[in-house]
């Protein structure tokens, strides 16, 4: 049967072979006909199933996530990472009205100091999630964080054995006035005693201003922090004013900033017995500094008196000295200028520091020392920027800097200086004069004077410069005297305008370098595991880009795109730890409202950053202390956007 099959299936092959030649000869030889009519179309087919959806696309920057919020009327203040990992930040005047409790039955509706316990930052994904903005009333209230759980170590008012008035509580010299509990906490600096023990600095800004210290140990099974003693630190006879950020010396003792309070700039009006309205809130701080040195003093009545305050005893950067000790030692530093100090931040040469002024027309400071180390003496700086050409988006806007030499000086010399207007009150005041030292005298010095200007006749420079009032006088304390370099410690920004350095800046606030990155980049020693580090940076944050930035006048002149936004600039660090260029790294962004068309921060991007910090991969840390219904704690990796 197969073969006759197979017989039959050749013979059919053999055929069609003879046929599809003739077959092909006449459909060659013809014309073609005619197309047809179309034909029906064919109903249309089931539908495929849908495909799997795409991810969300980020409302954020790239490399811009939100690590923790904080409850309603707080700023996110503090900003201290540890070596292991630990991220100390407080609430700083929340919401009083908060009353929703934590896991561990907290209300989060005073001064709060804590950190992020269970994780280490250091080791956080490249890719880490993000927070998303409380939405509920109750969420809104609370302290929320993308890892770890935010463990409240200390609040307002908790009592302790060697601080029975409360944290918080500033107190005169004598400790026999209580002026207020402060709910302003700030800096946090975590100075180790052992792998699990150590001791947290906090400042509690306020006028007097005050510091903490409080006992740590630190469970390594639970990651919980147990808390023992606290004191309130003595800041001796002439106490110290709103001490704000800070940062740790890379020999390991805190540095705390003095920042607001007195005249600052309008020093003239410091000892005005009757000040204008408008001059009111220039010498708000007299009355309680007064009190703070003899508590005696009425604080409502100035005629009781008994030590006028010197206002050239305030604003500095005060170092901790001994800060493990029984007694730490306030130790202030007038060699790096009298301003409105946001921080100051000391390279690993413990030579180098860097400091912003947080005020508007502030100034860009940089301090030699002397000895790596010793910040008692050494050579005060100002810097000079050059905007790049063609640009005023903030964006993408960087400036080059040129470091201007303002003076050498020592703490002992410097505070010599100072002591020679203690004994200037209110019975001194001649209006239209200053008791203090002036624009004028700051020309005068600038212009290698040999003697200051006199008190009784208008000194030309200072007018022509367009200074009126006291500032185109001398001084009453200096008139007529031999010239010296105070006036480049203790009213250095008038120092560095009178030199050309620029004095434009608005809420110049933290600035910060992570030590073995810094030390690494410029010396090439191996201190970041499994990454060569051949570039590190000093970071800084601006508030509000407004005012002087954003005026078309001088050295910096930026669009008005971003303003209270704000945005984190940087500086390459070069041999020497010299800073010679400003770059913008992350801005804000304004939007108007479509209710009553006034200008908003986007809550996905940044709101008046404050606190920054570098961790040791170089992504950065960011504090807001913004106007959004919630303020953000933000972590951003620059490699992202290089």
């Amino acid at each position: 049967m197969f073969f006759k099959q197979l017989e039959l299936s050749l013979a059919v092959r053999r055929a069609m072979v003879v046929l599809v030649p003739v077959l092909s000869l006449i459909a060659c030889s013809g014309d073609d006909g005619n197309d047809g009519a179309t034909g029906v179309a064919g109903t249309p087919g089931v539908d495929g199933e849908a495909g799997t959806d795409g991810a969300d696309g980020s409302l954020m920057a790239k490399g811009l996530m939100r690590l923790a919020t904080v409850p309603l009327g707080a700023e996110v203040t503090g900003l201290y990472l540890t070596e292991d990992g630990d991220l100390f930040f407080n609430a700083q005047h929340p919401d009083t009205s908060n009353e929703m409790e934590d896991a561990d039955g907290k209300l989060h509706n005073k001064g709060t100091i804590g950190v992020l316990s269970g994780v280490n930052l250091h080791q956080l994904p490249r890719n880490p999630i993000s927070l998303p903005v409380p939405e509920s009333d109750e969420e809104k209230q609370l302290i929320h964080s993308a890892y770890g759980t935010y463990q409240v170590i200390a609040q307002q008012d908790d009592l302790f054995t060697s601080a029975p008035e409360g944290l918080g509580a500033i107190t005169s010299a004598d400790g026999l006035y209580e002026f207020a509990s402060v709910d302003m906490v700030d800096f946090n600096a975590y100075i180790p005693t052992s792998a699990t023990t150590g001791y947290l600095f906090t400042n509690w800004e306020y006028f007097p201003g005050g510091m903490s210290r409080i006992e740590l140990t630190k469970n390594p099974s639970t990651y919980q922090w147990e808390v023992g003693d606290a004191e309130m630190l003595d800041f001796g006879a002439y106490g110290t004013i709103a001490n704000c950020f800070g940062s740790v010396s890379p020999w390991g003792t805190p540095l705390t900033s003095e920042e607001w309070g007195n005249a600052g700039n309008d020093t003239e009006v410091w000892n005005n017995p009757a000040p204008a309205d408008s001059d009111l809130r220039k010498v708000r701080a007299r009355m309680p500094l007064a009190k703070y040195i003899d508590s005696n003093v009425d604080i409502d009545d100035q005629a009781t008196i008994t030590t006028f305050p010197n206002t050239y005893r305030y604003h500095y950067i005060v170092e901790i000295t001994n800060p493990t000790m029984a007694n730490p030692v306030p130790v202030k530093h007038y060699t790096m200028g009298r301003y409105e100090h946001e921080n100051a931040i000391v390279m690993p040469d413990q030579k180098t520091v860097y400091l912003s002024q947080d005020n508007t027309d502030g100034v860009f400071f940089k301090f030699v020392a002397d000895v790596a180390g010793d910040l008692s003496a050494g050579i005060l700086y100002a810097a000079k920027l050059t905007q790049d050409a063609g640009s005023n988006e903030p964006a993408t806007t960087g400036f080059d800097i040129q470091w201007i030499e303002l003076a050498h000086g020592d703490n002992a010399t410097i505070e010599a200086w100072i002591a020679q207007y203690d004994a200037i009150g209110l019975d001194d005041y001649v209006d239209g004069k200053s008791s203090y030292l002036t624009d004028a005298d700051a020309i005068a010095w600038a212009n290698e004077d040999p003697n200051y200007p006199s008190a009784d006749m208008v000194y030309a420079d200072a007018e022509t410069a367009g200074y009126e009032g006291a500032d185109v006088y001398g001084g009453a304390v200096t008139a007529g005297a031999p010239m010296d370099n105070r006036i480049a410690f203790l009213e250095s920004r008038r120092a560095a305008r009178a030199k050309g350095a620029t004095a434009e800046w608005r809420k110049f606030e933290g600035i910060y370098v992570n030590q073995k990155r810094a030390e690494e980049a410029v010396s090439g020693v191996d201190l970041i595991p499994d990454e060569v580090v051949d570039e590190a940076y000093v970071y800084f944050a601006i508030s509000d880009i407004d005012n002087g930035m954003i005026d078309d006048e001088g050295d910096i002149q930026l669009s008005s795109r971003v303003q209270e936004c704000g945005g984190v600039y940087r500086m390459k660090l070069e041999a020497g730890y010299d800073v010679a260029r400003i770059e913008p790294v992350l801005m804000g962004a304004t939007y108007r409202s479509s209710l009553d068309g006034a200008a908003r921060c986007d809550v996905n991007a940044l709101s008046q950053p404050d606190n920054v910090i570098v961790a040791d991969d170089g992504r950065i840390i960011i504090g807001e202390d913004g106007g959004q219904t919630n303020n953000t704690l933000w972590m951003y990796d620059p490699s992202e956007n290089n």
